[in-house]
């Protein structure tokens, strides 16, 4: 089976000064977008970060400071990125977690609105990880018999996801072979942010961390209004204010 697209979708990896979504910065953006007649565009990006690349981010993609002291913020290619993301699915490796968070966060910093509403995200490691365990260099060499020389090269990486999740489709007939039916086989599709702060039981938004875990978000924010203020002062991502403020509104138009 070969994966069957109605639209295209968008494999994104990022290479970043480090690991923490809320304050760390991308260095280097490739996107392999596949359509659905198999064609493939690939938009490929340095990034100045605007803050010191660490010598232990440096030592994982070979990116420096020097080498982006030239590039383009990710405010100057924005627009460019989202154009070329719009009306596409979106797929990569650890993608859910962190690829693609970390390009969200990135959008609402310069006060661009990136909605993943109506995407359907499919994250290859999930995939992986529930059949074999393992890196995406094993998965490249397990799936497609290839050694991944160029490993955290963004596109290299990108590219590589792609041609994984094309083999997953072959050896396992039960994914489907469609973005629909591997999103509902790896249980992604009911994500609310990506920090995993709040999850869904049973459709309903509930907090996934500190006291209020397990109880209703809108319910917390009617008994103890001053918990939004707390978690807007705090240190959480973006996407996660954004969502705790959506739910804060939908709250207060059903007391209206």
């Amino acid at each position: 089976m070969k994966l069957q697209l109605s639209r295209p979708i968008a494999f994104i990896d990022l290479e970043t000064t480090g690991v923490n979504i809320s304050v760390d910065r991308i260095v280097e953006l490739a996107i392999v977008k596949v359509m659905p007649d198999g064609s493939r565009q690939v938009k490929r990006k340095l990034i100045n970060p605007l803050m010191p690349i660490p010598a232990s981010a440096s030592a994982i993609h070979g990116i420096t400071d020097d080498m982006v002291k030239d590039a383009p913020s990710f405010k100057q290619v924005a627009n460019e990125v989202k154009q070329f993301i719009d009306n596409c699915d979106m797929g990569g490796y650890n993608s859910n977690r962190f690829d693609i968070p970390m390009l969200i966060e990135e959008f609402l910093r310069i006060g661009i609105a990136f909605s993943v509403e109506g995407k359907k995200m499919v994250d290859v490691q999930k995939v992986f990880h529930m059949m074999e365990q393992r890196t995406l260099s094993a998965a490249y060499k397990f799936y497609c018999q290839k050694t991944l020389d160029d490993a955290h090269s963004a596109e290299a990486d990108a590219t590589a996801t792609w041609e994984v999740l094309e083999a997953q489709i072959e050896r396992y007939p039960q994914i489907g072979n469609t973005v629909e039916s591997i999103v509902k086989f790896t249980g992604e599709d009911d994500i609310v942010d990506f920090a995993r702060r709040f999850v869904k039981e049973k459709g309903i938004e509930v907090f996934n961390f500190g006291k209020h875990k397990g109880k209703p978000v809108a319910q917390v924010l009617k008994e103890e209004p001053q918990y939004y203020d707390w978690m807007m002062k705090g240190d959480f991502a973006m996407n996660t204010k954004q969502k705790l403020t959506e739910i804060l509104n939908r709250t207060l138009l059903k007391k209206g």
